[in-house]
């Protein structure tokens, strides 16, 4: 391949890597919205994770040390994502779970926005980013979902 190709094949990938999964994808999701609608319900951080899979600064997000037993909802539709039985502390700066509540809770893509493949998490019910699944986690599942705070909203059990 020549040097013109191979840079015109490379701005294709980059250019595809860079618009968001839920933007080119044929997956349906049970709660849709259109782009305004997303704007007026959520917060500007909130949609720029959610919506455009950007990424929260690292140790920023209450959440991360939320130590009280509950449920760990998507900010963007309510579904519940994870119990606060499974989070750990990850020292990433990020609420770190080592499974969902329900495999049906979350799905997966692969992300190559940063060259490197990585799984990438998101909403089943809106298609919302949460974050990304490492496999560095603690048993007993070994895995690590590294999610955004931003993307979430903690809904304490009452009465227990």
């Amino acid at each position: 391949m020549d040097r013109r190709s191979f840079i015109a094949l490379a701005g294709t990938i980059s250019a595809v890597a860079l618009v968001p999964r839920w933007a080119h994808s044929e997956e349906r999701f049970a709660v849709t919205m259109s782009d305004e609608q997303w704007k007026e319900k959520l917060t500007p951080e909130q949609y720029r994770v959610l919506r455009e899979e950007g990424t929260e600064r690292a140790f920023t997000s209450p959440l991360n040390d939320e130590h009280r037993a509950g449920t760990f909802k998507c900010a963007g539709c309510g579904l519940e994502l994870f119990a606060s039985d499974a989070k750990f502390d990850s020292g990433t700066g990020w609420p770190s779970f080592f499974q969902p509540i329900s495999e049906k809770a979350v799905g997966q893509s692969t992300d190559y926005k940063l060259v490197m493949p990585r799984t990438e998490v998101h909403c089943a019910r809106c298609g919302g980013h949460l974050g990304h699944v490492f496999d560095d986690g603690p048993q007993p599942t070994g895995k690590r979902f590294c999610m955004n705070g931003v993307a979430m909203a903690f809904d304490p059990k009452s009465g227990k």
